[in-house]
C-alpha cells in the first residue's frame, strides 16, 4: 500500500514540475511562429515591415504610445482638470513604478529587444492586437459606431486568414483598414461618465476612476483571459505587456527629463491622452 502510494506521488510530482517546462517551450513555439509568420506575411516587402512599425498598435488603453509625443506639444493649449484626492498616494505609486521601471522593466525590454527581432516582435505585436479584436468590436457596437464594428470585423477576417493568425496586418498593408481604438473607458464616457478622479496604479500607471472600471471591464473580452491552463495565459499576457513595451523604449524617460514635475506632466498628458481619444 505504502509503495502505491509513494509511486502516485511521484507521477503527482513529476507532473507538476513539467509545467514550468511546458510553459517555457509554449513561449519559445509562439515566438518561432511569430518569426515565421512575419516573413510569410509580407515576402521581400520591406516597405510593410516599416509600416507597421511606424503605426504602432494600442494594446492598452492605459499605455504610453506615440500620441504622447504629440499631445506633449499641446500641453499649453488646454488644461483638462480632474480631481486628484488621492495625490499623496499617487505620488508614492508614481515613485514606485519609476523604480520598477529603469531598476525592472527596462532591463527586461532591452534584453528582450536585443534578442527579439523587429520582425517578429511586429508579429507578435499584430497578433496580440488581432486577437483583442472582441474588445474593440463588442465597444463600438456600444457606441452606435457600425461602421467601426464593421471594419473590425473585417480586418479580423482578413488577418486571420491572409495574415496567418493576426501575425500579419495586410488588413491596413493592402486594405488601408486601421484598427478602430475603443475601449470601455471610451464607451463609459460617450454615455455621460466623466473622469471622476486620476489614479495611479502600481505596474499599469496612470488611469482615472472611470478608465479603472473600463479597463477591468475590458478584461472580460479578452480572449487571452480564458486560455487554459492558466500558466499559459499568464505567460501571454505577460510577453503581450513586454514585446509592446518593446516599441516605447526611452519614451518615458523623454517626458521625464523635459518636465519640470513629471507627476504633474504625466497626469495631464495623460488626461489629455484619453480626451483626444473620447473625441475621436
Amino acid at each position: 500500500m505504502k509503495n502505491r502510494d509513494l509511486r502516485t506521488n511521484q507521477r503527482y510530482e513529476g507532473r507538476q514540475g513539467n509545467r514550468p517546462s511546458f510553459v517555457v517551450l509554449s513561449s519559445i513555439v509562439f515566438c518561432l511562429l511569430a518569426i515565421i509568420a512575419a516573413g510569410c506575411a509580407a515576402p521581400g516587402n520591406t516597405n510593410s515591415v516599416q509600416t507597421q512599425a511606424d503605426h504602432q498598435q494600442m494594446d492598452d488603453p492605459n499605455a504610453i504610445d506615440d500620441d504622447f509625443a504629440l499631445l506633449e506639444e499641446e500641453l499649453v493649449e488646454e488644461k483638462i482638470e480632474v480631481p486628484d484626492p488621492l495625490e499623496p498616494v499617487n505620488r508614492i505609486m508614481f515613485g514606485l513604478n519609476d523604480i520598477l521601471y529603469f531598476w525592472v522593466a527596462k532591463p527586461i525590454l532591452q534584453v528582450y529587444t536585443g534578442v527579439m527581432p523587429e520582425p517578429a516582435r511586429i508579429g507578435i505585436r499584430n497578433f496580440f492586437s488581432n486577437a483583442s479584436t472582441p474588445v474593440r468590436l463588442v465597444n463600438c457596437l456600444l457606441q452606435g459606431r457600425n461602421d467601426g464594428a464593421n471594419t473590425e470585423l473585417r480586418r479580423f477576417a482578413i488577418n486571420t486568414t491572409a495574415g496567418i493568425l493576426g501575425f500579419g496586418d495586410p488588413a491596413l498593408d493592402q486594405h488601408g483598414l486601421e484598427p478602430v481604438k475603443e475601449d470601455l473607458g471610451q464607451t463609459l464616457a460617450v454615455y455621460g461618465l466623466d473622469n471622476g478622479f486620476y489614479i495611479v496604479w502600481p505596474f499599469f500607471g496612470p488611469s482615472t476612476a472611470r478608465d479603472s472600471v473600463g479597463m477591468a471591464g475590458d478584461q472580460f473580452l479578452n480572449p487571452l483571459r480564458y486560455v487554459d491552463p492558466r500558466e499559459v495565459s499568464i505567460g501571454l499576457s505577460i510577453t503581450k505587456g513586454v514585446n509592446a513595451g518593446s516599441f516605447q523604449i526611452g519614451t518615458y524617460e523623454e517626458l521625464k527629463d523635459d518636465a519640470f514635475e513629471p507627476y504633474i506632466a504625466m497626469r495631464e498628458l495623460y488626461i489629455q491622452y484619453r480626451d483626444k481619444q473620447i473625441e475621436e
